[in-house]
């Protein structure tokens, strides 16, 4: 059966206590002209939230399988079409009313009508959310946990890469490149970390909620939480549906994120310039300019810093559009406020995978690190350190004694600090261990304070890799978990159609499931 446009608008034109439709304009700015892109968007998790409810109503016999059974059927109809009867056609109130009306006209009110019966819109909209948001996380700490492995490989294959870390822009102290990487796989575990605590703040499930109220009706919300793959209902029918905290958290932890992120493209775009020349970056990861032919452009940097900012911009815009509402259902804050944190989100994951296919095809020029390391006088506190031990030297007049040698081969436009300072003070060096002041044993000798020593870099490398595998197989056991749920619903959803197609054979009991 065909159903026109003129019966949607009869069903959506008079609601009882509104008589009419929305106006043209205002329909347009607030669900489009057609409704083809909320129903791509939101539809497929509307109807998983359908079945798993219409699945609870006749398990519990608040409804009875005659009326369950034809929603059902026709549900898994319009999805496996991909909607095809509801796309091209205005949405005057919102996608769920056209699709709802649209099931009234095609099945009739007594079967089409009990759809939303123990259900409204808003703890409907709070549960499509967590459902939507959730796999959205789930992908995020996925590209998350992806650049972190792609950091510990290249550390582990860049431990003799020695190079000056920079303080104030100046050269300071000599490291390794594999102590930097396993540095900021160890800074990005915390942002992983407040992502699985968004995602377990996502576990529980508003269907129920009802308006705001909850419902009179003796549903099981155990057992749509269960079928829809979280691990409990919710237990605050106003919290459930006035509550979107979970957006601020996660566009809060994306921001850190992006913070982080940024720092590191930062680095790595001032180290691949010509110079510093420490990184030579792949062909395949560059571009040129369409005037210069000289240029070398790491251009996919700027991107993953413009990325990583939007986060923070959608919080602030998020959390305005939330703040000082009604503690209830709000559109301000269920619509207006979640809208930020699709493309902040789809952005980040973007930003991740760039910067982690620059680190993966980012090679080090050890010749330009280790001259920078020299010629930095990076050397400088390892030569104090040798005076206050080996002379007992205070260690304030031991940083004023090696400053006024390095100040004095400025001016004479010398660069090894050893020399100098065996000509400056022969007396040192009488009698005594000569000092280590090569930047790459430098390097290796700083085992402590979480140094860049070759063991102090293994065990923050392996400690790392630990936690990312504990949370890799966290999130394998979390997607399993949703695998698992939407297996459950689909055998639930066929069990009461089995139960319709007996009643009607006869060979089952009539009434409820």
């Amino acid at each position: 059966m065909v159903i026109s446009n003129a019966q949607i608008l009869a069903h959506l034109g008079d609601t009882g206590r509104v008589a009419g439709t929305l106006n043209p304009t205002a329909q347009s700015i607030l669900f489009g002209d057609v409704a083809d892109d909320a129903i791509d968007r939101d539809l497929p998790w509307i109807t998983q939230v359908d079945r798993a409810h219409l699945v609870m109503m006749a398990e519990t016999g608040l409804l009875p399988v005659a009326q369950v059974s034809p929603l059902l059927r026709r549900i898994d109809e319009m999805e496996g079409s991909g909607f095809a009867v509801l796309r091209g056609r205005s949405a005057p109130r919102g996608v769920y009313l056209l699709y709802e009306t649209y099931l009234i006209a095609d099945l009739g009110e007594e079967i089409g009508g009990v759809l939303q019966t123990a259900r409204s819109r808003n703890d409907l909209g709070a549960t499509v959310l967590r459902l939507r948001l959730r796999n959205v996380v789930a992908d995020l700490l996925t590209g998350l946990t992806r650049l972190q492995a792609t950091l510990l490989r290249r550390a582990e294959a860049c431990t003799d890469a020695v190079f000056p870390i920079y303080t104030h822009y100046q050269p300071a102290q000599p490291v390794t490149l594999a102590h930097y990487y396993a540095g900021v796989a160890a800074a990005l575990d915390r942002d992983a970390e407040s992502l699985h605590a968004v995602l377990a703040d996502l576990d529980r499930c508003p269907l129920g909620a009802g308006a705001v109220g909850g419902t009179g009706l003796p549903i099981d919300t155990r057992r749509t939480a269960a079928l829809l793959g979280f691990s409990a209902p919710w237990t605050h029918s106003i919290d459930a549906v006035a509550s979107r905290d979970a957006v601020l958290r996660l566009l809060a932890a994306l921001g850190i994120l992006g913070v982080m992120l940024s720092r590191l493209a930062h680095d790595l775009q001032l180290w691949t310039t010509g110079e510093f020349g420490f990184l030579t970056v792949a062909d395949d990861l560059v571009g040129t300019s369409s005037m210069m032919p000289q240029k070398r452009n790491v251009y996919m940097l700027e991107h993953v810093k413009g990325l990583a900012a939007a986060p923070m911009g959608a919080l602030t815009s998020a959390a305005m559009a939330m703040h000082a509402t009604p503690f209830s259902n709000s559109i301000a804050v269920g619509t207006e406020g979640v809208k930020p944190v699709w493309s902040a989100a789809s952005g980040m994951l973007d930003a991740l995978t760039l910067v982690r296919l620059i680190v993966a095809g980012a090679e080090p020029n050890q010749g330009a690190m280790r001259l920078r390391a020299v010629t930095g006088q990076t050397n400088a506190t390892a030569l104090a350190d040798w005076l206050v031990r080996e002379h007992g030297m205070p260690f304030r007049r031991a940083h004023h004694e090696v400053g006024d040698i390095i100040r004095s081969m400025m001016v004479q436009g010398v660069v090894d600090l050893e020399t100098a300072a065996r000509e400056a003070r022969p007396e040192w060096f009488r009698g005594t261990r000569s000092p280590v002041l090569r930047p790459v044993d430098i390097a290796a000798a700083q085992e402590h304070g979480g140094g860049p020593g070759r063991e102090s870099t293994a065990s923050e490398i392996e400690r790392v890799r630990a936690s990312l595998r504990s949370r890799r197989g966290a999130l394998v056991e979390q997607r399993r978990r949703w695998r698992q749920a939407r297996r459950s619903l689909r055998g639930a959803v066929d069990g009461v159609l089995g139960i319709a197609v007996l009643d009607r054979t006869g060979r089952g009991r009539s009434g409820h499931a």
